[in-house]
């Protein structure tokens, strides 16, 4: 996960804590992208961020223990690219695949899991998911042909070809790491996602996995982005009674941690509606 960055569009939110650490409703932001690796059924994962604010991510999150999951760390000491993740990640990787997401992307839908489960069997390539958006000139926008087989990519097209969003979602294989060596760094001196994933569809090992109706993408990189964002996780947990990226919940029903467990989180964080949602949960 990388939560790196300067996180300049939220000035003055970020002058002494990056936007990863800021508050999304009733959690921060980091538990978003989280819980979307433990819904993928990964347990062990890499906090990548900036080295001042490595202590605090140690606090917020420690060891992962509590959630039954593994959390390592390193640093980013400058903003370098999306794809340099992968250099920082490469000897924690030790020749695995991996599933890469960004620190303040949000995502919701029902048939998440079972896309990621899918993209993670593909043992060769890269799969990214992409999302329909209003305003396709402010990503990195993919074609694909009617079989919903990707056909190009580019980043923040003047005149887009398409309404299909990249998300901060990616899964790659063994090879990335070595793919993003050798890309050239971009105008702004970083290795660009967008660059690492076109190798991956000129080589024709490029995925796709298409979130629509009924799902949810938001990238949380503005003030405007932040509270609309703070808006959605609190209609959708007023209206349904359930908690978004409850990592808790989420490690309770993989099996991961016990109810005994949850019980004790939950009493460490009482008298906060949290902790009332988790000792509901245990006792329904």
């Amino acid at each position: 996960m990388l939560a790196g960055g300067s996180g300049s569009r939220l000035l003055p939110l970020t002058r002494s804590v990056c936007k990863q650490l800021l508050p999304v409703y009733d959690k921060p932001m980091v538990y978003y992208p989280l819980s979307v690796l433990m819904l993928a059924g990964i347990r062990r994962s890499l906090v990548i961020c900036d080295p001042g604010q490595l202590q605090l991510f140690q606090r917020l999150l420690g060891d992962g223990s509590r959630w039954g999951i593994e959390l390592s760390f390193e640093t980013q000491s400058e903003p370098r690219g999306v794809a340099d993740a992968l250099l920082v990640a490469e000897q924690w990787l030790d020749g695995d695949p991996s599933a890469l997401v960004l620190g303040d992307n949000l995502f919701f839908g029902t048939g998440l899991p079972d896309r990621m489960h899918r993209a993670d069997d593909r043992a060769d390539g890269a799969t990214v998911f992409t999302y329909p958006v209003s305003d396709p000139s402010a990503f990195a926008v993919m074609d694909v042909d009617g079989q919903g087989k990707p056909t190009g990519i580019c980043e923040k097209p003047e005149t887009p070809s398409s309404a299909l969003a990249v998300t901060g979602l990616y899964f790659y294989d063994s090879q990335a790491p070595e793919r993003a060596r050798s890309l050239t760094p971009s105008a702004r001196g970083e290795l660009e996602i967008t660059s690492l994933n076109q190798s991956y569809l000129d080589a024709g090992k490029l995925h796709v996995e298409s979130l629509g109706r009924g799902d949810a993408w938001m990238d949380m990189g503005t003030h405007a982005d932040l509270l609309h964002a703070a808006h959605f996780v609190e209609a959708m947990q007023e209206r349904q009674g359930l908690r978004m990226a409850c990592l808790e919940e989420i490690a309770w029903r993989q099996g991961w941690i016990s109810s005994e467990m949850v019980q004790e989180q939950a009493r460490g964080m009482e008298p906060s509606s949290y902790a009332e949602y988790l000792h509901r949960l245990i006792q329904a």
